[in-house]
């Protein structure tokens, strides 16, 4: 992969670009903003800018995980010290929440998402979950009984009426099976560019990933090293012998191997270090591959869904077990 040196200390990375159906694109890997417990900090700050100076220009972040305003504040101080040229080098996506998934909600919660980064436009809006909840705080965790279902051909409708307007470019969803994608497909005048859903060595997403490859989806993968310490994350990923082997023969970093692995899937990637050795590491996925045997033992890795999610399950909400969330894969 080319290397560009204009950036004193640190070497620049070209990061490929996923191309969709539409035509549009997202760069292969992104930096993640979901730090648990959710707030803002400094350090959420300084790794975006770290991340800017090695070549990362794809940032993931949602109105839940409070850190629109430290990412726009990141940005505009990228553009002032001339680390990027202008916002268009960059791409950003946000997320719609629950409180605001509901038809009339939709374009004042963007234009809220837009004020926080200080931006005209993302690159990237998407359906955060399945489902709604009630409107009004944004509380996490938030009480089971204020859980709705999502009438997902409205919900959409506005969401295409946000890229319409030129608010943001592409739309799509997160954290939606196949059979909720053809739910939405269903109705939609615009099909979902991206469905972003956990994705690692341990859990793999094979079937769900054939059928948004049928569709002109593309899947972007969080959670690629396990989110461990996360309530929505496991251990298992960098506990996994398997991977320590391949890493240890590769002398790689176990989360170069598993980022590395995502990449030779064909899908893109948004990876959450606040650690500036570690950012850079994450970078140095393109210039080496992974060899067939080694690929065949990581799809033998035992399956596992790490991201349970079960605070969305409840008798009375719109699922009520893990089977329904997940229409069966977990």
């Amino acid at each position: 992969m080319e290397k560009i040196s204009n950036i004193p200390e640190l070497a620049l990375t070209v990061v490929p670009n996923s191309i969709a159906s539409d035509k549009s694109s997202i760069p292969v890997l992104g930096l993640g903003t979901a730090a648990y417990p959710f707030v803002a900090s400094e350090a959420a700050k300084e790794a975006i800018l770290t991340a800017i100076k090695v070549g990362y220009r794809h940032f993931d972040t949602a109105a839940a995980y409070q850190t629109e305003p430290v990412l726009g504040e990141a940005i505009a101080e990228a553009l002032s010290l001339g680390l990027v040229k202008s916002r268009d080098e960059l791409f950003v996506t946000s997320k719609l929440w629950l409180t605001d998934a509901h038809y009339h909600l939709v374009l004042p919660a963007i234009h809220k998402t837009l004020k926080n980064l200080g931006l005209e436009y993302l690159d990237l809006y998407l359906i955060h979950w399945p489902m709604s909840l009630e409107p009004g705080s944004y509380d996490i965790p938030w009480k089971k009984e204020h859980l709705l279902p999502m009438d997902f051909k409205s919900v959409w409708e506005a969401m295409e009426e946000c890229q319409k307007v030129g608010l943001t470019k592409a739309i799509g969803v997160s954290n939606f099976s196949c059979k909720k994608i053809e739910i939405l497909l269903s109705t939609a005048k615009i099909p979902p560019a991206i469905n972003q859903v956990e994705m690692n060595p341990l859990w793999q997403q094979k079937k769900l990933r054939e059928f948004c490859e049928r569709k002109g989806i593309i899947i972007t993968a969080y959670s690629p090293l396990g989110a461990k310490g996360t309530p929505w994350g496991t251990n298992g990923v960098m506990e996994c012998e398997t991977l320590k082997q391949i890493a240890e023969a590769k002398r790689k970093t176990l989360a170069q191997v598993c980022l590395r692995w995502a990449y030779e899937q064909g899908v893109s990637v948004v990876v959450k270090s606040f650690n500036k050795e570690r950012i850079k590491e994450n970078m140095d996925i393109f210039e080496w591959e992974l060899l067939p045997e080694e690929v065949d033992k990581i799809n033998q890795i035992p399956q596992k869904r790490g991201c349970q999610a079960s605070e969305f399950v409840s008798d009375n909400g719109p699922f009520k077990s893990l089977e329904e969330l997940w229409d069966g894969d977990i």
